[in-house]
């Protein structure tokens, strides 16, 4: 593969329009470039959570989900194209299901809070979620992939796992929601 990008800046997108990879120009507060946007800042947080020194499962999982990440994005920059599949949210299930578990039962919901890691993930989970409901919205205005969609709701959950794992990793308990604590 030759050099796929020679010039980082192109002056094309000066005026709020931007290029999908099928060559047709878009507005950039589009709501597929938002989508497109969400999915980026979130491979960017899951590259913060790979930043630290986490189990060896984890960080596999994860490099998985960047490349999925990036897929997602490609296949909204590339109208009609499908990149993801329901194979892809069957992986998903199957990590989550092994690394589930192992933990033990929720009784009470869990703040996000914890090591760095930790946080870190639980951060990654909540701008998934955002990301989830951001593609819920352009397929209302034309018609996603239901896969991306089936996705994004697994991998919030498969985040949310993560979390409880790296929380334990860093040696550090989870701070669960207390219903009965006094409020101002």
């Amino acid at each position: 593969m030759g050099n796929r990008l020679t010039k980082i800046y192109t002056r094309t997108g000066d005026n709020g329009i931007t290029g999908l990879a099928d060559g047709s120009r878009i507005d950039k507060d589009g709501m597929r470039i938002e989508v497109i946007g969400c999915i980026d800042e979130l491979n960017s947080i899951v590259g913060m959570v790979m930043s630290h020194d986490i189990p060896d499962n984890c960080m596999n999982i994860l490099i998985l989900i960047q490349h999925d990440l990036f897929d997602l994005g490609g296949e909204l920059a590339i109208p009609e194209h499908v990149m993801i599949t329901k194979r892809h949210t069957e992986k998903l299930e199957l990590e989550l299901d092994n690394l589930n578990k192992a933990l033990p039962r929720l009784k009470e919901f869990i703040l996000p809070s914890g090591g760095t890691a930790t946080s870190c993930c639980h951060f990654a989970r909540s701008v998934c979620r955002r990301t989830e409901r951001r593609c819920v919205s352009l397929n209302k205005e034309q018609e996603v992939n239901r896969y991306i969609l089936t996705y994004l709701n697994r991998l919030s959950d498969l985040l949310f796992v993560i979390a409880r794992v790296l929380s334990r990793s860093e040696g550090e308990s989870e701070v669960l929601w207390n219903r009965n604590k006094l409020r101002p």
